[in-house]
């Protein structure tokens, strides 16, 4: 175990420093300049420019650059925002990776709540109409982009039923959980659509194959019922691949929510990057991929350490 664990880190850290150097890498090739960006249409100067070049550092190397920063970044020092001065990059994600983080979590548990059993019911009933339909239901699922989907459900329950604000976002925090509800049910629910199929998909196969194992002939030999085997023989071998989906999906939400909270204005990760980008704000690009990328790889690692509780075969071996 502690091999394991060493590895990972080693693996952390050298898969953390390669999208640190990419990044800071393409965003120092992006067209414009950051001095631009800042100084907008005021009046200035080439002294100006000059004296705020200087201070940004953008008139240092690219190597050097880099280093200062990653020298910073490892002490937990991630910058300040170029565009919104005395704004600290690090603030700035604790205040919107809650936002993120719940989206993130609530598709992954509706996704999940939905998926297991009717992934179960594909397998148990593999040919049969069930096994048709809900197949079907997933192949639509996964063919319609979940913007579209939140124009859907925006539609619906916002213009047409009024029953949901269509934008912003309310914190649990400032307006309690009702409010913060009404404004995250829609978002998280066009983010859980895909992921519901894919789970599905993944279940029914996986259950297949489980189902026609030696020791689940055992079990019915034993006369135990149909739910018990499949809920408490079939399932846990079946759930490895789950768990394995669930962790790369919910790295890739903290940072793949883009598009659905420009939808929704919701004031997440993902807004805020592309806000970043379009005001060429290096030291906030910079920050924010640094930590999805952190997210996305030690949740993989946690992923491969539970496997070890799932399947009991594993932490044998």
């Amino acid at each position: 175990m502690a091999l394991m664990l060493f590895a990972r880190l080693a693996r952390l850290a050298a898969t953390l420093f390669a999208v640190t150097l990419i990044t800071f890498s393409m965003v120092s090739l992006l067209p414009g300049d950051p001095v631009d960006a800042i100084l907008g249409q005021t009046e200035r100067t080439p002294e100006i420019e000059e004296e705020l070049r200087t201070e940004l550092k953008l008139d240092e190397p690219f190597v050097q650059r880099y280093l200062n920063w990653l020298g910073d970044a490892v002490q937990g020092d991630l910058g300040e925002s170029y565009i919104n001065r005395g704004q600290t990059v690090t603030g700035e994600i604790k205040n919107r990776v809650p936002v993120t983080g719940q989206l993130a979590l609530m598709a992954i548990m509706m996704a999940v709540a939905v998926a297991v059993p009717v992934g179960i019911l594909g397998a148990y009933r593999q040919g049969k109409w069930q096994d048709t339909t809900t197949s079907a239901a997933a192949q639509v699922a996964l063919s319609v982009p979940n913007f579209i989907t939140g124009i859907f459900l925006i539609y619906v329950f916002s213009v047409r039923l009024g029953w949901l604000p269509a934008s912003n976002w309310n914190r649990i925090t400032n307006k309690g959980l009702v409010e913060n509800l009404k404004t995250a049910i829609m978002p998280a629910t066009a983010l859980a659509l895909t992921q519901m199929a894919i789970f599905s998909r993944l279940v029914r196969s996986d259950m297949i194959g489980t189902l026609q194992q030696d020791f689940i002939l055992a079990a019915r030999a034993k006369g135990l019922s149909n739910r018990f085997i499949l809920f408490r023989h079939a399932l846990r071998p079946s759930s490895l691949s789950l768990a394995t989906i669930i962790g790369i999906n919910f790295g890739a939400l903290l940072g793949g929510t883009v598009v659905i909270e420009t939808l929704f204005a919701v004031p997440g990760l993902g807004f805020r990057l592309i806000n970043a980008i379009n005001s060429r704000d290096i030291l906030m690009i910079q920050g924010i991929t640094v930590f999805v990328a952190a997210a996305y790889v030690i949740i993989n690692a946690l992923v491969d350490i539970l496997y070890t509780f799932i399947d009991p075969r594993i932490r044998k071996s």
